[in-house]
């Protein structure tokens, strides 16, 4: 059995915890749930009493997890993915817009290759990434993605120096460039960019435009590509956690259909 370690235990956390509660067995058992020093006593009214809730990573490692799974910023990837991988556990991944940053990305290749483990990227709140990653192996010449949210999404991000969200009235792009700068410049909105950079002609050549719409409720995320294998264009209209307007429904249960694989003897 796969024994999984948990850090953050924020409204995603909480969906595929959920999740993984309801889901029949074989499944990963969750040894343990890390959470800052201040959130540890609401944490520990959530989760099961078997499950131990400590703030620190050393003691999230001494319940010996093979697997440990970041449900939480990419504060968070930054401070303790480095370690989880140079200890020889397996680090599953959402906030992978922080693999923006060059010299985190080469860290944790090193310290992967130090501990002999691997980081594991879910597709998050797009599809198709199994196809750009395969088309990508015979040749890719261009990927753009677009992402529209409902204004409200845009909230506290650097849309809101030069747009009034609160009074659009029709659809405003509020970012145009490459695939670092939206994950560098949107890191609660924009993980998705990664995801797709990460799986196609990386984060410096992937386009992105992002929009707000006043018209939508949900996120509507846009990829096309082309190259010696043909053409794509994938379109898919989400909705946005109840309690998160800032984040993809779909990219909870990406991550809980990762964690639930583990111990799946078919993946998809």
């Amino acid at each position: 059995m796969v024994k999984l370690g948990m850090i953050g235990l924020g409204h995603m956390a909480r969906l595929v915890l959920n999740i993984w509660k309801e889901s029949p067995d074989p499944k990963p058992h969750i040894v343990g749930v890390q959470v800052p020093p201040a959130s540890l006593e609401s944490a520990r009214a959530y989760v099961d009493e078997s499950v131990p809730v400590v703030d620190n990573l050393e003691d999230l490692l001494t319940l010996g997890p093979d697997v440990v799974m970041e449900c939480a910023t990419q504060g968070a990837l930054r401070a303790n993915g480095p370690e989880v991988l140079r200890r020889g556990r397996d680090l599953l991944v959402i906030s992978n817009g922080a693999l923006a940053d060059e010299k985190l990305l080469d860290e944790l290749r090193e310290a992967a290759r130090q501990g002999h483990a691997r980081l594991l990227v879910p597709s998050g709140a797009v599809g198709g990434m199994d196809v750009l990653a395969a088309a990508r192996l015979g040749g890719l010449d261009e990927v753009r993605q677009s992402l529209s949210k409902p204004p409200r999404s845009w909230k506290n991000t650097p849309a809101e120096k030069n747009i009034n969200l609160d009074a659009l009235t029709e659809r405003v792009c509020i970012f145009s460039g490459s695939a670092r700068e939206a994950s560098a410049l949107f890191p609660q909105n924009a993980n998705v960019t990664a995801t797709v950079a990460l799986a196609g002609v990386g984060f410096d050549k992937s386009r992105v435009e992002l929009f707000a719409d006043p018209s939508l409720t949900g996120p509507v995320h846009v990829i096309d590509a082309k190259g010696a294998f043909g053409t794509l264009h994938f379109e898919l209209q989400g909705v946005c956690l109840p309690d998160n307007p800032k984040t993809s429904l779909l990219a909870g249960l990406s991550l809980a259909n990762s964690m639930l694989n583990l111990e799946s003897w078919i993946r998809l």
